[in-house]
């Protein structure tokens, strides 16, 4: 908020209370807030003030790379990769057909296509062009970015497009006919929010949505859902449940098993704290027996899926278990009919899984890297596993599948392997595959190769990682070596191809090091449960003992050594070189929370509680004041040059963060570049070009420090 926007607050807020106490009192605390930070205005995201800094820096930031000599050859491998003729088109499955979203030169903001399986393994398929986002975006003078698109079952015929405006997590929900390749007349349509919805028939949609004020939890998510009939107003929808506004969302959708839909509800408390609730068919609520921290998973020959996050009787923390659908109406003794589907060990987790009409197919980490299982269910309670082969040493992964068929997408990839995707037929007993396609190679991996090795951290723990380098490293110190991480929400970081990063850095003689922290889901949901709220500092010292396990064995030192991450990876950065800037030459800060204190009252932020802990709780405040890297900041240390980048458009982590943070570098006289995407959402960047810039303002800052 602007001052003459903060004016003209106060002065309604005056109009309509009819006394001046309350708007006094918000005066003061926003007095209060300004003398506590003096750079609170930062976080008005589309503030003139806030905004003419952002783009003071980028010409900063700009002119300077693009002037460095080695910018241009950076940016011509970028572009030849991100879009060149030969790349291999992402593909789902859906009713028979494969799906693609397509974006090159000519097409910026994408196609949305399909063809067929047979067409897809040629050399040139046959593409059937279903929505030009480029053309609708031009003849609606709208700035729209696809966010994906949920079909209609069982006909396959209509879908709800899902349009953002500039990429932001809010988007406009509206019908489309696939038929006609056109939208609905008097179809469906849900102005922007933050909205989910799903089809509960082909006239009934479940949404939770902005209904207006009071609608919203803390997090900035639909708190109350409802169903819509179609041919009335949206404010006619019939309210079907309502959260409480400090918890994260609401939302209902519908499942199939064996071509029968099922529908649900359900109210996540946290991000990994949910209640559930099972719609009968005669329409009765009946809440699903569980706890709370196990997370539903799909419906399969009559059996919900339920996967632990805690030891719970006697199954272990990470198991997934089968529990009949026709025994939850009994309570708590339907918990007696649960079934093992899969059982953990120390090394040994579950991932995710496809369902095919009679199979599952598992992917089960095994020491980070994932292999598949096929899973088949004998009534009423046998579930037999066998391994399906695919790959060695990497990622193996069913990643799609069709629920009316047994056909299923699958992929494999590492480091150095680029990713070919399979289909395979589970009701095949060989377990054999089909190659659809494989992705060109992009940089020369002979030379390369990837090793792996265990830090120790501050506390013991034995922290893996993997670093790609040359065959022929020298253990000399001086090796250019970027080392990645994330470490939270239970989100693992694991191998993949690494395309235009391999060409522009590895091939050239970087170090790439993708770290395994604790906080990801690598080891099971204890491995992201030990460093939650007033642990949190000890993925930070993860972190730090790589680093330092790094520089003991020669691979790097801190003239040459950079760290590296997002978002949550954001703010693992900024902690570690505030708490220990004399390990890095070079770190890169990509849409981060940094103001720990203030993450709760930033758009989403208060949705990630159970991960840092609540800021106005004491215990947690002193905790987060440990590691909050905007307040760590120091004018004595001595920090290495930092590269920030972020996104105006982000509505999930506020921009904010990335301003306030290097304003008070600024202050206080660190070097610091700053890039702030005036569109592009979370993910950063809304089309190839920007992706480009992106990627080649930060490889040519990592090769201007490092070498």
């Amino acid at each position: 908020m602007n001052p003459s926007s903060r004016f003209k607050f106060l002065i309604a807020a005056i109009l309509v209370s009819g006394c001046t106490s309350s708007s006094v009192q918000k005066e003061q605390e926003l007095m209060s807030m300004q003398s506590q930070d003096p750079y609170i205005w930062l976080e008005e995201v589309e503030g003139q003030k806030a905004l003419d800094f952002a783009k003071s820096e980028n010409d900063i930031t700009l002119k300077h790379f693009k002037n460095d000599p080695a910018f241009k050859s950076i940016e011509a491998d970028y572009r030849k990769i991100f879009l060149a003729k030969d790349r291999t088109p992402a593909v789902s499955l859906t009713n028979g057909e494969l799906y693609n979203f397509w974006q090159d030169e000519k097409n910026s903001r994408g196609l949305w296509r399909k063809t067929s399986i047979d067409s897809y393994k040629t050399a040139n398929p046959k593409w059937e062009v279903i929505l030009d986002l480029d053309q609708l975006a031009k003849s609606e003078k709208e700035n729209w970015v696809w966010k994906g698109a949920s079909f209609r079952k069982p006909g396959y015929d209509r879908v709800l497009l899902h349009l953002s405006r500039g990429g932001k997590d809010a988007v406009v929900v509206r019908e489309f006919d696939l038929k006609t390749k056109s939208f609905v007349k008097d179809g469906f349509q849900i102005p922007e929010a933050k909205t989910n919805a799903y089809w509960k028939d082909e006239n009934t949609l479940f949404v939770g949505t902005d209904w207006g004020p009071g609608s919203l939890t803390d997090s900035g998510y639909a708190r109350i859902v409802k169903t819509w009939k179609r041919g009335t107003p949206l404010s006619s929808a019939e309210t079907l449940v309502e959260a409480n506004k400090t918890d994260m969302s609401a939302y209902a959708y519908t499942q199939y098993d064996e071509g029968k839909p099922h529908h649900f509800y359900q109210v996540r408390k946290g991000f990994f704290s949910t209640k559930n609730w099972y719609l009968d068919p005669t329409g009765k609520s009946i809440q699903i027996p569980k706890p709370e921290d196990a997370e539903t998973w799909g419906l399969f020959k009559g059996n919900l899926f339920i996967e632990l996050r805690s030891d719970f009787r006697n199954f272990k923390s990470g198991s997934l278990l089968a529990l009949p659908l026709d025994q939850i109406s009994k309570g708590d003794s339907a918990l007696d009919s649960l079934q093992v589907v899969f059982a953990p060990t120390d090394k040994r987790f579950i991932e995710t899984a496809c369902y095919t009409k009679n199979h599952l197919i598992t992917v089960v980490s095994d020491n980070i890297l994932t292999k598949m299982e096929k899973v088949t269910f004998t009534a009423p309670n046998t579930w037999k596993t066998e391994s399906v082969a695919l790959g060695e040493n990497g990622m193996a992964s069913c990643y799609d599948s069709d629920e009316e068929s047994d056909l299923y997408l699958a992929s494999y990839t590492d480091f150095l392997t680029p990713t070919s995707t399979f289909v395979g037929d589970a009701s095949d007993a060989t377990n054999k595959f089909t190659l659809l396609k494989e992705s060109p190679r992009r940089f020369d991996s002979s030379t390369l190769t990837t090793s792996r090795y265990e830090a120790t951290s501050a506390d013991g723990t034995k922290i893996p990682y993997f670093v790609v380098h040359k065959k022929n490293m020298k253990m000399d110190g001086k090796n250019p070596t970027l080392q990645y991480g994330y470490g939270g929400f239970q989100y693992s970081m694991t191998p993949s191809y690494m395309s235009a990063l391999g060409k522009v850095w590895s091939e050239k003689g970087g170090v790439y090091v993708l770290t395994n922290l604790r906080g990801g889901g690598e080891f099971g949901p204890n491995w992201h449960k030990a460093v939650l709220k007033e642990n949190r500092y000890k993925v930070y010292e993860d972190n730090i003992a790589v680093s330092e396990d790094l520089i003991k064995r020669g691979i790097t030192s801190p003239d040459h050594l950079a760290i590296s991450g997002g978002s949550n990876g954001g703010l693992l950065v900024g902690a570690t070189i505030t708490l220990r800037p004399d390990l890095y030459n070079a770190a890169i800060i990509a849409v981060p929370l940094l103001d720990m204190l203030r993450y709760h009252k930033l758009l989403a932020g208060a949705s990630w509680m159970d991960e840092y802990g609540n800021p106005d709780d004491p215990k947690m405040r002193e905790a987060i004041l440990k590691y909050s890297p905007y307040q760590k900041l120091s004018p004595s240390a001595k920090y290495p040059e930092v590269l920030v980048l972020t996104s105006t458009k982000d509505d999930r982590v506020h921009p904010g963060h990335a301003r306030k943070f290097v304003a008070r570098m600024k202050e206080q006289k660190h070097p610091v570049y700053y890039y702030e995407n005036i569109e592009g959402g979370h993910a950063g960047n809304a089309n190839i070009e920007q992706s480009i810039l992106w990627e080649s303002l930060k490889t040519t800052y990592l090769w201007e420090k490092l070498k």
